[in-house]
């Protein structure tokens, strides 16, 4: 089984086009767990919350490899929650960094338009940029390989799907 996992700040297009390729692919698709943690309790976020959020992750993980698809999309997974420590808290609980890794991450750069959708909390340019910059160092400080997909939202599609095309 090859995991590959989506990750990038905010509003770079990584659910969209998890479910479409792996509608196109038709291997499963693990959502994120932090959004629908967030859609029910907001995102005033305690340290509590993001652990809680990397649980929940990675069960969801778990549960969709039993199957053993040749494939899965991740749409996030625990070292993007150590991002989000980072970018809010400034400190990276050993526990985030733990989990088990993908073997493959799609780095998703901001370079497209931040929309706002009431999750969504880093869209000024300024924090976009440090939030980026944050998320790259967590897969270099991972050691995981990766590689970054830009430009619109065509260009993104051709990139990711060459990716994964490459990695089967």
């Amino acid at each position: 089984m090859i995991r590959v996992c989506f990750h990038g700040v905010e509003s770079t297009g990584k659910t969209v086009l998890a479910r479409k390729l792996g509608a196109e692919l038709a291997c499963p698709v693990v959502s994120e767990y932090g959004r629908d943690y967030a859609e029910a309790r907001g995102t005033e976020f305690t340290m509590a919350d993001l652990l809680a959020i990397a649980q929940g992750q990675d069960r969801r993980m778990r549960e969709a490899a039993v199957a053993a698809p040749r494939l899965l999309l991740l749409d996030t997974d625990p070292l993007m929650t150590a991002a989000w420590a980072e970018m809010l808290f400034g400190a990276v609980p050993r526990e985030l960094l733990a989990y088990e890794k993908a073997e493959h991450y799609l780095l998703f750069a901001p370079d497209v338009p931040w929309i706002a959708d009431g999750t969504r909390l880093f869209g000024s340019d300024e924090r976009r940029a440090r939030f980026a910059g944050i998320v790259e160092n967590m897969l270099v400080r991972a050691g995981v390989p990766y590689r970054t997909i830009g430009g619109d939202w065509s260009e993104r599609e051709r990139q990711a799907s060459a990716a994964i095309e490459a990695l089967l």
